[in-house]
C-alpha cells in the first residue's frame, strides 16, 4: 500500500509540473516523459527534506503573510529543482522567479485538485 502511495504521489506531482511547463510560460521541459517522471522524483525529494527546513526558517514571515510566503517556498523549491535537473540533464528548466512563483501556484493547484480526485477514487 505504501508503494502504491509513492507511485501515486510521483504520478500527480509528474502531472502537475506538465500542466505548469503548458501553460507558465518560463517553466519548460524537453525530455520525455520518463524524464518528466525524473523531475517530479527530485521536485518530490526536495519537497520533503528541504519545506520543512525552509518552513521553520521563514516561520516569522508565513505567520505576518498569512501562510501566503508558502508560495515563495514552493518557488524555492522549482528552482531548486530546476538547477538539479539541470545538472541531471534531465531537460527542465525554470527562467527566474516570477516564472517559479506562478508556476508553483499551478503545480500546488493541479496537485490539490488532483489529490482530491485520487482520494475520492480510493474511498469508492
Amino acid at each position: 500500500m505504501r508503494g502504491m502511495r509513492f507511485v501515486l504521489r510521483l504520478l500527480i506531482n509528474a502531472a502537475a509540473l506538465w500542466v505548469a511547463t503548458r501553460i507558465v510560460p518560463g517553466v519548460t521541459h524537453s525530455g520525455s516523459g520518463g524524464s518528466l517522471l525524473l523531475v517530479a522524483l527530485v521536485f518530490g525529494l526536495l519537497n520533503a527534506l528541504l519545506r520543512p527546513i525552509l518552513a521553520l526558517l521563514s516561520c516569522p514571515l508565513l505567520i505576518l503573510t498569512l501562510g501566503l510566503f508558502t508560495f515563495v517556498i514552493n518557488a524555492v523549491i522549482l528552482l531548486l529543482t530546476s538547477a538539479l535537473s539541470g545538472s541531471l540533464g534531465i531537460g527542465f528548466h525554470v527562467d527566474g522567479f516570477w516564472a517559479a512563483f506562478l508556476g508553483a501556484i499551478v503545480v500546488s493547484v493541479v496537485s490539490i485538485l488532483l489529490s482530491i480526485f485520487v482520494r475520492d477514487v480510493e474511498r469508492n
